[in-house]
Protein backbone atom coordinates (compact mmCIF):
# COMPACT_ATOMS: atom_id res chain seq x y z
CA UNK A 1 0.00 0.00 0.00
CA UNK A 2 1.13 3.24 -0.92
CA UNK A 3 2.06 5.46 2.14
CA UNK A 4 -0.86 8.47 0.57
CA UNK A 5 -3.08 6.01 1.09
CA UNK A 6 -2.49 5.50 4.78
CA UNK A 7 -2.04 9.30 5.54
CA UNK A 8 -4.79 10.66 3.04
CA UNK A 9 -6.73 12.73 3.04
CA UNK A 10 -6.17 14.87 6.38
CA UNK A 11 -9.68 15.04 7.72
CA UNK A 12 -10.59 17.92 10.43
CA UNK A 13 -12.88 15.62 13.14
CA UNK A 14 -16.50 17.37 13.50
CA UNK A 15 -19.01 16.68 15.89
CA UNK A 16 -22.01 18.03 14.05
CA UNK A 17 -20.60 17.93 10.59
CA UNK A 18 -18.31 14.67 8.75
CA UNK A 19 -16.61 14.80 5.19
CA UNK A 20 -14.03 17.29 6.20
CA UNK A 21 -11.06 17.37 5.08
CA UNK A 22 -7.87 19.06 3.26
CA UNK A 23 -7.34 18.48 -0.44
CA UNK A 24 -3.55 19.21 0.31
CA UNK A 25 -0.95 15.87 0.46
CA UNK A 26 -1.66 14.84 -2.78
CA UNK A 27 1.25 13.76 -5.11
CA UNK A 28 1.32 14.87 -8.48
CA UNK A 29 2.59 12.93 -11.29
CA UNK A 30 5.54 14.98 -11.64
CA UNK A 31 6.51 14.76 -7.47
CA UNK A 32 5.55 17.75 -6.22
CA UNK A 33 2.53 17.80 -3.25
CA UNK A 34 -0.34 19.48 -2.82
CA UNK A 35 -0.12 21.94 -0.39
CA UNK A 36 -1.70 21.26 2.75
CA UNK A 37 -3.93 24.08 4.50
CA UNK A 38 -5.01 25.69 1.45
CA UNK A 39 -8.22 24.34 0.00
CA UNK A 40 -10.79 22.04 2.27
CA UNK A 41 -13.52 20.33 0.91
CA UNK A 42 -16.89 19.49 3.08
CA UNK A 43 -20.57 18.49 3.72
CA UNK A 44 -22.34 21.36 4.74
CA UNK A 45 -21.90 22.92 7.70
CA UNK A 46 -24.86 23.94 9.60
CA UNK A 47 -25.00 22.17 12.01
CA UNK A 48 -21.45 22.51 13.93
CA UNK A 49 -20.84 22.92 17.37
CA UNK A 50 -19.14 25.57 19.42
CA UNK A 51 -16.28 22.98 19.93
CA UNK A 52 -16.23 22.59 15.92
CA UNK A 53 -16.62 26.16 15.06
CA UNK A 54 -13.51 26.78 17.30
CA UNK A 55 -11.59 23.92 14.88
CA UNK A 56 -12.56 25.47 11.40
CA UNK A 57 -11.38 28.85 13.03
CA UNK A 58 -8.06 27.07 13.76
CA UNK A 59 -7.73 26.40 10.41
CA UNK A 60 -7.45 30.23 9.55
CA UNK A 61 -10.36 30.30 6.75
CA UNK A 62 -11.17 33.39 5.09
CA UNK A 63 -13.46 32.48 2.32
CA UNK A 64 -16.32 29.54 2.43
CA UNK A 65 -17.61 28.78 -1.32
CA UNK A 66 -21.43 27.24 -0.94
CA UNK A 67 -22.26 25.22 -3.79
CA UNK A 68 -25.79 24.30 -2.66
CA UNK A 69 -28.85 25.83 -4.46
CA UNK A 70 -30.61 28.48 -3.24
CA UNK A 71 -33.30 26.97 -1.48
CA UNK A 72 -31.31 24.34 0.39
CA UNK A 73 -28.80 26.46 1.45
CA UNK A 74 -31.87 28.56 2.88
CA UNK A 75 -33.38 25.52 4.77
CA UNK A 76 -30.02 24.52 6.49
CA UNK A 77 -27.78 28.18 6.87
CA UNK A 78 -24.23 28.12 8.28
CA UNK A 79 -23.87 27.77 12.04
CA UNK A 80 -20.00 29.65 12.19
CA UNK A 81 -20.17 31.21 15.25
CA UNK A 82 -17.10 32.94 15.64
CA UNK A 83 -15.52 32.20 12.62
CA UNK A 84 -14.84 35.37 10.88
CA UNK A 85 -14.79 34.51 7.55
CA UNK A 86 -17.05 35.46 3.98
CA UNK A 87 -19.70 33.21 2.28
CA UNK A 88 -20.30 33.13 -1.73
CA UNK A 89 -22.49 31.47 -3.27
CA UNK A 90 -21.88 30.10 -6.07
CA UNK A 91 -25.27 28.31 -6.11
CA UNK A 92 -25.99 25.00 -8.01
CA UNK A 93 -29.41 23.36 -7.87
CA UNK A 94 -30.11 19.88 -7.24
CA UNK A 95 -32.53 19.00 -9.79
CA UNK A 96 -31.87 15.57 -8.89
CA UNK A 97 -33.33 15.47 -5.63
CA UNK A 98 -36.75 16.20 -7.29
CA UNK A 99 -36.60 13.20 -9.74
CA UNK A 100 -35.79 10.94 -6.99
CA UNK A 101 -38.09 12.24 -4.80
CA UNK A 102 -41.11 11.42 -7.63
CA UNK A 103 -39.88 7.90 -8.05
CA UNK A 104 -40.20 7.40 -4.43
CA UNK A 105 -43.57 8.35 -4.70
CA UNK A 106 -44.52 6.41 -7.64
CA UNK A 107 -42.62 3.40 -6.81
CA UNK A 108 -40.57 3.35 -9.82
CA UNK A 109 -37.01 3.79 -7.81
CA UNK A 110 -34.77 0.90 -8.66
CA UNK A 111 -30.93 0.82 -8.19
CA UNK A 112 -30.97 0.85 -12.00
CA UNK A 113 -33.05 3.91 -12.21
CA UNK A 114 -31.51 5.89 -9.52
CA UNK A 115 -27.71 5.20 -11.11
CA UNK A 116 -28.92 6.59 -14.31
CA UNK A 117 -30.60 9.78 -12.45
CA UNK A 118 -26.78 9.73 -11.17
CA UNK A 119 -25.09 9.45 -14.14
CA UNK A 120 -27.07 11.93 -16.50
CA UNK A 121 -26.68 14.34 -12.74
CA UNK A 122 -23.05 14.30 -13.04
CA UNK A 123 -22.79 14.65 -16.84
CA UNK A 124 -25.01 18.29 -16.42
CA UNK A 125 -21.75 19.57 -13.87
CA UNK A 126 -19.64 20.32 -17.59
CA UNK A 127 -22.76 21.09 -19.46
CA UNK A 128 -25.43 23.34 -17.53
CA UNK A 129 -23.77 23.48 -13.98
CA UNK A 130 -20.83 25.83 -15.33
CA UNK A 131 -22.06 29.41 -13.50
CA UNK A 132 -21.70 27.67 -10.08
CA UNK A 133 -18.26 25.86 -10.82
CA UNK A 134 -16.79 28.89 -12.58
CA UNK A 135 -17.66 31.24 -9.42
CA UNK A 136 -15.90 28.63 -7.06
CA UNK A 137 -12.73 28.29 -9.16
CA UNK A 138 -12.85 31.85 -9.36
CA UNK A 139 -12.75 32.58 -5.76
CA UNK A 140 -9.95 29.64 -5.31
CA UNK A 141 -7.98 30.72 -7.85
CA UNK A 142 -7.34 34.15 -5.90
CA UNK A 143 -5.14 33.91 -3.06
CA UNK A 144 -6.45 36.34 -0.99
CA UNK A 145 -9.48 34.02 -0.54
CA UNK A 146 -7.81 31.18 1.07
CA UNK A 147 -7.33 28.89 3.05
CA UNK A 148 -10.90 28.63 1.53
CA UNK A 149 -13.86 25.69 1.90
CA UNK A 150 -15.92 24.77 -0.21
CA UNK A 151 -19.25 22.14 -0.08
CA UNK A 152 -22.90 21.50 -1.32
CA UNK A 153 -24.75 19.45 1.10
CA UNK A 154 -23.16 16.20 1.02
CA UNK A 155 -19.76 16.87 -0.33
CA UNK A 156 -20.27 14.29 -2.50
CA UNK A 157 -21.47 15.19 -5.99
CA UNK A 158 -21.09 18.79 -6.90
CA UNK A 159 -18.12 19.44 -4.19
CA UNK A 160 -16.65 15.56 -5.33
CA UNK A 161 -16.47 17.17 -9.05
CA UNK A 162 -14.79 20.13 -8.14
CA UNK A 163 -12.27 18.17 -6.23
CA UNK A 164 -11.57 15.95 -8.84
CA UNK A 165 -11.00 18.98 -11.69
CA UNK A 166 -8.95 21.04 -9.68
CA UNK A 167 -6.60 17.84 -8.28
CA UNK A 168 -6.20 17.02 -11.84
CA UNK A 169 -5.33 20.87 -12.95
CA UNK A 170 -2.84 20.22 -10.43
CA UNK A 171 -1.32 17.16 -12.07
CA UNK A 172 -2.69 14.65 -9.80
CA UNK A 173 -3.02 11.38 -11.24
CA UNK A 174 -6.32 9.80 -12.28
CA UNK A 175 -6.47 7.28 -10.00
CA UNK A 176 -5.41 8.91 -7.36
CA UNK A 177 -8.19 11.44 -7.85
CA UNK A 178 -10.80 8.93 -7.34
CA UNK A 179 -9.69 7.72 -3.92
CA UNK A 180 -10.31 11.16 -3.36
CA UNK A 181 -13.48 10.98 -4.84
CA UNK A 182 -14.10 7.51 -3.47
CA UNK A 183 -13.73 8.70 0.06
CA UNK A 184 -16.78 10.17 0.70
CA UNK A 185 -18.35 6.88 0.99
CA UNK A 186 -15.71 6.54 4.14
CA UNK A 187 -16.30 9.67 5.66
CA UNK A 188 -19.75 11.28 5.16
CA UNK A 189 -22.80 10.28 7.89
CA UNK A 190 -24.92 12.17 6.90
CA UNK A 191 -26.85 9.69 4.78
CA UNK A 192 -27.81 7.87 8.42
CA UNK A 193 -31.71 7.88 8.45
CA UNK A 194 -32.40 8.82 4.82
CA UNK A 195 -34.52 6.81 2.36
CA UNK A 196 -35.60 4.28 5.06
CA UNK A 197 -38.33 3.07 2.61
CA UNK A 198 -36.00 2.60 -0.43
CA UNK A 199 -34.45 -1.45 -0.42
CA UNK A 200 -30.72 -1.60 0.43
CA UNK A 201 -29.35 -1.32 -3.06
CA UNK A 202 -31.42 1.55 -4.16
CA UNK A 203 -30.34 3.49 -1.33
CA UNK A 204 -26.92 2.69 -2.00
CA UNK A 205 -26.89 3.89 -5.18
CA UNK A 206 -28.26 7.16 -4.28
CA UNK A 207 -25.93 7.66 -1.42
CA UNK A 208 -22.97 6.46 -2.10
CA UNK A 209 -19.93 7.87 -4.63
CA UNK A 210 -19.50 5.52 -7.26
CA UNK A 211 -16.63 6.00 -10.01
CA UNK A 212 -18.69 5.49 -12.90
CA UNK A 213 -20.45 8.70 -11.83
CA UNK A 214 -17.45 10.43 -11.56
CA UNK A 215 -16.21 9.10 -14.76
CA UNK A 216 -19.17 10.15 -17.12
CA UNK A 217 -18.47 13.53 -15.91
CA UNK A 218 -15.09 13.42 -17.03
CA UNK A 219 -15.99 11.78 -20.41
CA UNK A 220 -18.17 14.69 -21.08
CA UNK A 221 -15.53 17.24 -20.52
CA UNK A 222 -13.42 15.76 -22.86
CA UNK A 223 -15.99 14.55 -25.57
CA UNK A 224 -17.18 18.39 -25.55
CA UNK A 225 -13.96 20.19 -24.68
CA UNK A 226 -10.99 17.88 -25.27
CA UNK A 227 -9.16 18.31 -22.01
CA UNK A 228 -9.65 19.19 -18.11
CA UNK A 229 -7.56 22.40 -19.30
CA UNK A 230 -9.61 23.47 -21.81
CA UNK A 231 -13.03 23.28 -20.33
CA UNK A 232 -11.37 25.06 -17.37
CA UNK A 233 -10.21 27.61 -19.95
CA UNK A 234 -13.40 27.46 -22.48
CA UNK A 235 -16.13 27.32 -19.49
CA UNK A 236 -14.41 28.01 -16.45
CA UNK A 237 -12.42 31.09 -17.49
CA UNK A 238 -8.96 30.05 -16.29
CA UNK A 239 -6.51 30.78 -18.88
CA UNK A 240 -2.99 29.12 -19.50
CA UNK A 241 -1.79 31.46 -17.27
CA UNK A 242 -4.14 31.12 -14.61
CA UNK A 243 -3.54 27.50 -14.11
CA UNK A 244 -0.31 27.91 -14.00
CA UNK A 245 -0.50 30.61 -11.06
CA UNK A 246 -2.81 27.89 -9.60
CA UNK A 247 0.07 25.20 -9.57
CA UNK A 248 2.29 27.90 -8.42
CA UNK A 249 0.76 28.38 -5.62
CA UNK A 250 -0.73 25.45 -4.65
CA UNK A 251 1.97 22.88 -5.50
CA UNK A 252 5.43 22.66 -3.41
CA UNK A 253 8.17 20.17 -3.83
Amino acid sequence: MRMDTITLPFVVPLEGGSNFRDLGGYRTADGRRVRRGAIFRSAHLGTLTAADCAAVGKLGVRTIVDLRGVNEAAETPHRLNGVACRIVGAHIEPGIGDKIRRAIEDGTASPFLMMQYLTDHYRDYPRRCTPGFRTLFATLSDGRHRPLIFHCTAGKDRTGFASALLLTLLGVPWDTVVEDYLRTNELWIGHVGRYPELDLHTRAAIIEARRPYLEAAFEVVHADFGSAEAFAEKALGLDSAARARLRSELLEG
